[in-house]
């Protein structure tokens, strides 16, 4: 997708009420690099939601521009998505199968939408999106809201890197690329140990030198302490992996893939 907001069919100026991922992000979302955007990893991504999915629904908080949900949706899962950024869910029908993903306008933390769901997931790290503890176990809450007895909750987030960091430091940088014409990227996560919270930082400089700085709000979270949160919303885990091709989640392991479950009535 073109970067300049103004060559969308979307094109809009940056409103407040669309948070951290405003019409100037959204124009530019999917065509990232990221390994989430890989169309492989969105395949195998798609097997594990719709084999929890089932014979049911599927709800995806904080659907974007429909990465995940468009794809599921093409599966046959009847998919409905919240999403707080109006310019991120503007998205979601432009895409095969987007047009057949509901969409709530609203905040994951809080919003309610008609029907009875199988499967609830939460993808791509935006369970840190969500910056305080507690509002970090409203969007568990949230989604066993919309569960159906047996019903099943997905979490995909990384494991806080705090391991590569020695006294002191408080700084990580997850990407160094430079692009070979004298530009590049740098991206670094800075983390406060004492409140668990940390941005995202996103250093982009062109071969001119002329650079652009983004940086997010995050709060990491440990697998136990997500546990907890889940049998606080009346759930239990059934599946932790590495990754979306199941492998096993070891010590060395830098994401995890979660699952839990409603108990059954």
């Amino acid at each position: 997708m073109p970067t300049d907001p103004s060559t969308t069919p979307h094109a809009m100026p940056d409103a407040v009420e669309d948070g951290w991922f405003p019409e100037s992000v959204a124009a530019s979302y999917d065509s990232s690099t990221d390994r989430e955007f890989d169309p492989a990893v969105v395949a195998r991504t798609v097997d594990v939601l719709a084999g929890l999915a089932g014979d049911g629904a599927a709800l995806e908080l904080a659907v974007g521009t429909g990465r995940v949900a468009a794809p599921l949706a093409l599966r046959g899962v009847p998919v409905h998505g919240i999403e707080l950024s109006r310019a991120m869910a503007a998205r979601v029908a432009d895409k095969p199968g987007g047009d057949r993903v509901a969409v709530t306008v609203g905040d994951m933390t809080s919003a309610r939408v008609p029907g009875e769901f199988s499967l609830a997931y939460l993808v791509f790290n935006t369970i840190g999106n969500v910056t305080t503890q507690d509002g970090q176990v409203d969007c568990f809450r949230t989604a066993a809201a919309h569960l159906r007895p047996g019903g099943h909750f997905v979490v995909e987030v990384g494991v806080p890197p705090l391991r590569r960091m020695p006294p002191g430091q408080d700084t990580v940088p997850f990407t160094v690329a430079p692009d070979g014409a004298g530009g590049g990227y740098v991206g670094f996560d800075r983390l406060d140990v004492v409140t668990q919270r940390f941005t995202s930082n996103h250093v982009t400089v062109g071969p001119d030198g002329t650079g652009r700085f983004r940086w997010l709000p995050f709060r990491y979270v440990w697998p136990a302490e997500l546990d907890l949160m889940a049998r606080i919303a009346g759930m239990r885990l059934v599946h932790r992996w590495e990754d979306w091709d199941r492998t096993p989640f070891t010590a060395d392991s830098e994401r995890h893939v979660s699952v839990w479950q409603v108990a059954a009535s």
